[in-house]
């Protein structure tokens, strides 16, 4: 039996990290064999591409950007990711093509119709089970971010129009697909967010 493939969406700062950890701990404890990755990286070729489209000293084209990722993505679906879903696994992911969509495609401005065809070539069609999508106003996101106390990374550090349109396009994704991608209010904390990440589940989960 298939594997599933529950994807994790949001801005910088609304959470994911944080609601993966505790997600996976909570499949655990009901049984569920998973695992969790990330997007860009999961394995070795994505990962050096990860520091490549995160370094803030180098200048990348959003056309350039977008395949990047989608060349990350496809070493990710075929090295880890299919292989996980065909023995049954269940794989937690922090971001997938949704990401690109939101990022490249509307922050970017390259067309979400236009992106979304890089990827449906680089994932060799493949599709998330479910997308919980952290939803969380921009300002409160970057002003998380800030009290990481971290040095902010190449998308990090762009103004805040490009998060606005981010946050757009991903509002325009979710009305797209509701049964899909379950929107949670990251503003909450944790253990409610947990909560409702579940709650989006419980169709999915055995027993």
């Amino acid at each position: 039996m298939r594997g599933r493939l529950i994807t994790i969406e949001g801005l910088d700062g609304a959470g994911k990290t944080t609601l993966a950890r505790g997600l996976l701990e909570a499949l655990h404890a009901r049984g569920v064999d998973a695992e969790l990755l990330r997007e860009p990286g999961g394995v070795a070729a994505a990962e050096r591409i990860r520091t490549l489209v995160k370094d803030p000293a180098l200048r990348v084209g959003a056309r350039a950007e977008a395949l990047l990722y989608a060349a990350a993505r496809a070493q990710l679906v075929e090295e880890a990711l299919r292989p996980a879903l065909d023995a049954g696994r269940w794989v937690l992911l922090d971001r997938f093509v949704d990401s690109s969509l939101a990022y490249q495609g509307a922050g970017r401005g390259l067309g979400i119709d236009e992106v979304a065809a890089i990827n449906a070539f680089a994932t060799g069609g493949l599709t998330p089970d479910r997308t919980l999508l952290l939803w969380i106003e921009p300002a409160l996101g970057r002003a998380r971010q800030n009290r990481r106390g971290e040095q902010p990374d190449r998308l990090e550090q762009e103004a805040d129009d490009f998060f606005a349109a981010i946050a757009d396009g991903y509002a325009m994704l979710a009305e797209g697909e509701p049964q899909r991608i379950r929107t949670l209010d990251a503003s909450a904390d944790a253990p409610a967010v947990l909560a409702q990440a579940l709650a989006a589940l419980e169709d999915l989960l055995p027993g």
